[in-house]
């Protein structure tokens, strides 16, 4: 392309973008228009195609890619089709989302709307990072966005609910669901279901009381709100007494999932605060290191399953509650399976909340010796002490909130899994504005190794089907994909983006990208290409085979 032409190309895509048409995308030979409109059919799709829609991709945070260009027989000539650097950001923890060709990812407080198939951006959003923050909110981590009709959502660091317009970036309203001054953040992505947008904050280490909230998609005006920390006379407030419940934690900082045919949203809450200490918060602590079950017009609750009661450990349960149906007898079960930071896998049925069962899917795991019928952790009797204590898993769990994947063609759920422990510590402290709300904290032994591993579950089996054990050391943070293609793809702990062969582990490809991956992968499809882009430490990665 000669330079007088390129220029005038340029020129057309922005005179475009000032006219506030549909969003343009610029490739070398010609420019083209992508139709941004997201309908309720695009987010109702299941799995997903070329269209990767919500952080998680569908409702049921599958992770799930229903393409298969890429498969075992040619993953090997995977590779590099653009990189993109936002800037703003050391550790990008978003994943993107992609609509009708055009990607949409953020960093820190920034929105950048990308040509998917070339990384050339459309348009960006830019906004200030926020100061006088505390703990995740202070390092400015964002998750990614959510997308409806011809707007984009994002949630700042400063807990607030954005609303742009998906063809310009132009900012159509700002609404601030949290005070930072009472040490709220946010570090999700938002969810929209049906026409609200459901969003969560972050800063339960910093003692705040957690909730889940919607705004109207359309105008941004309040439509409910869920505590998560009940208050003075509601069920389960005597675990916190006096002003205690003030802050609790149980805050919401990971997207949820949604049934549409049970018309059901779950979402997960964090440990209870003060972490390591639970003289002030007796019994339960109620709705810390839980699922909820909750009516989306409404916010009410349907039912709440606690996987950790009266937590000690920072065991939060933000990880993504993966909705699967299953035959079992000839019947179709609806579970919610989680691989809890506690080191078990539960299975759930996600109508009503009854407990299924749970395994566990590491093997340094000491704080219980298991799960009894009802669903509660037999106790090992291992609690932090002023001295500390040794305990399995450590402080970042099992897992953690990096992504896990399910491919319903092999049955097969996929995680990341950490094998570690760590000394915890007592020294009970009261909640002092403008700090952290620790109660001590944790070490690493010295003789301490941890260990990623990469799993495969059978659900039907209720047993493990393969592992894949990571060079490392245990510190990387990147979740996984599954396609039909019948790979997995996953942040490996060296580093780089690697493939796997779905039903037996075989590693088939890997690309060192140089960096930590806080992320995790996802796929989409434009001109009939697949992609498979993953944000690794400060740049957005996209690959594809030769076209």
């Amino acid at each position: 392309m000669n330079s007088r032409y390129k220029a005038f190309a340029l020129a057309l895509v922005a005179a475009f973008r000032l006219a506030g048409s549909s969003a343009l995308a610029q490739q070398e030979g010609s420019p083209i228009t992508s139709v941004v409109s997201v309908s309720a059919e695009d987010l109702l799709a299941q799995p997903v195609g070329a269209n990767w829609t919500s952080y998680n991709g569908d409702y049921t945070g599958r992770r799930f890619s229903s393409l298969h260009e890429i498969n075992p027989q040619n993953v090997a000539q995977l590779s590099a089709a653009w990189i993109f650097h936002p800037g703003n950001s050391e550790r990008l923890e978003a994943t993107p989302v992609v609509v009708n060709g055009i990607m949409y990812v953020t960093s820190a407080n920034d929105a950048f709307a990308l040509d998917a198939r070339t990384g050339r951006t459309v348009w960006h959003h830019q906004r200030p990072i926020s100061s006088g923050l505390l703990d995740d909110a202070a390092a400015h981590h964002t998750r990614g966005v959510g997308v409806w009709r011809n707007f984009v959502y994002m949630e700042t660091d400063d807990a607030h609910l954005l609303c742009l317009d998906a063809r310009s970036g132009n900012l159509l309203w700002d609404v601030a669901y949290a005070d930072k001054a009472k040490h709220y953040g946010a570090t999700s992505a938002p969810l929209v279901v049906k026409d609200e947008v459901i969003v969560g904050t972050s800063g339960g280490d910093s003692g705040v009381r957690g909730f889940l909230a919607a705004y109207d998609a359309l105008t941004g005006n309040p439509k409910w709100r869920f505590w998560t920390i009940p208050g003075p006379g509601e069920f389960g407030s005597a675990s916190w007494p006096g002003d205690s419940y003030l802050h609790g934690g149980g805050t919401t900082w990971m997207p949820g999932t949604y049934d549409p045919k049970l018309d059901t949203v779950y979402w997960t809450t964090s440990n209870a605060a003060p972490d390591f200490v639970g003289d002030s918060r007796p019994g339960d602590d109620l709705y810390t290191a839980c699922v909820l079950a909750l009516n989306p017009d409404t916010g009410a609750l349907k039912w709440y399953f606690q996987f950790t009661p009266h937590d000690l450990y920072d065991y939060d349960a933000n990880e993504t509650p993966v909705l699967v149906d299953i035959e079992e007898s000839g019947t179709t079960r609806h579970l919610l399976v989680q691989a809890n930071r506690n080191g078990f896998l539960y299975a759930l049925d996600r109508t009503n909340g009854k407990f299924l069962r749970a395994a566990p899917f590491v093997q340094k795991l000491n704080w219980a010796t298991g799960i009894d019928s009802s669903g509660r952790p037999v106790l090992a009797g291992r609690i932090p002490t002023a001295q500390g204590t040794y305990i399995c898993p450590g402080i970042n769990g099992a897992t953690n909130w990096f992504s896990p994947s399910y491919n319903p063609e092999t049955g097969l759920f996929y995680v990341m899994a950490l094998e570690s422990c760590n000394l915890y510590f007592k020294n009970p402290r009261s909640f002092t504005k403008g700090k952290t709300y620790y109660g001590s904290g944790t070490k690493l032994p010295p003789d301490e190794h941890a260990q990623k591993t990469l799993l495969a579950f059978s659900l039907l089996e209720g047993k493990l089907a393969w592992r894949y054990p990571q060079v490392g050391r245990g510190d990387s943070w990147g979740g996984t994909l599954a396609t039909a293609g019948g790979l997995v793809f996953f942040g490996d702990d060296s580093g780089s983006l690697e493939a796997v062969v779905a039903e037996t582990g075989r590693a088939v490809w890997h690309f060192n990208t140089g960096q930590k991956m806080y992320a995790s992968p996802m796929s989409y499809m434009v001109d009939g290409v697949q992609y498979v882009a993953v944000a690794a430490g400060s740049d957005v990665f996209s690959f594809s085979l030769p076209h």
